[in-house]
């Protein structure tokens, strides 16, 4: 019997999932990419959105954005792994930090004639989506944005003839002037 002299088991308490956004700066060599992924997966972490490029040229450094999600005991247990492993130079969770840009990259290729044309091409419009390509029954936009509005504008794409999506995952950064 637990402390209150009851047959019914504790509660289990359910802590909230949150979604974060880690910035994490590494040496600009082979295989970095693959020890941080095998980190996670190794520890049955999940990336939602992954973005990797290089960031000082002088020092050979890269810049890693990576959106994932768990508890804040797992988000505090993925940011110490990541400070361990040795080409990682600095991991700073974005979320807790506060108001961030966050922005995402998407190339939409939609097909339609008559009305699915040109509501595609009004719908585009609305959301400031360029038109890269056109032809005489399709279309490739591309937009700019927010996760949230990029998948608003793909939902209603769906509706008019959405057949192909190419996203480049979310780049972020802290508002201000300090640097990472």
């Amino acid at each position: 019997m637990n402390a209150m002299n009851t047959h019914y088991p504790e509660p289990v308490r359910v802590e909230a999932v949150n979604r974060h956004t880690l910035a994490v700066i590494v040496d600009n060599e082979p295989g970095v990419l693959a020890r941080i992924s095998g980190m996670f997966s190794g520890r049955g972490y999940n990336i939602e959105s992954l973005t990797v490029s290089e960031s000082e040229e002088a020092r050979h450094l890269s810049r890693i954005t990576i959106v994932t999600t768990g508890t804040n005991a797992v988000i505090e247990q993925i940011k110490a792994q990541l400070d361990r492993l040795v080409p990682v130079h600095r991991v700073v969770d974005l979320t807790l930090q506060g108001n961030s840009l966050e922005r995402e990259i998407c190339l939409v290729k939609v097909v339609g004639q008559g009305d699915h044309r040109s509501e595609a091409l009004r719908l585009a419009a609305a959301f400031d989506a360029k038109t890269l390509d056109a032809t005489l029954n399709s279309f490739v936009f591309e937009l700019t944005g927010s996760t949230e509005e990029v998948d608003r504008f793909i939902r209603l794409m769906t509706v008019i003839g959405l057949v192909e999506i190419c996203r480049t995952g979310i780049a972020a950064m802290g508002r201000g002037a300090e640097p990472l």
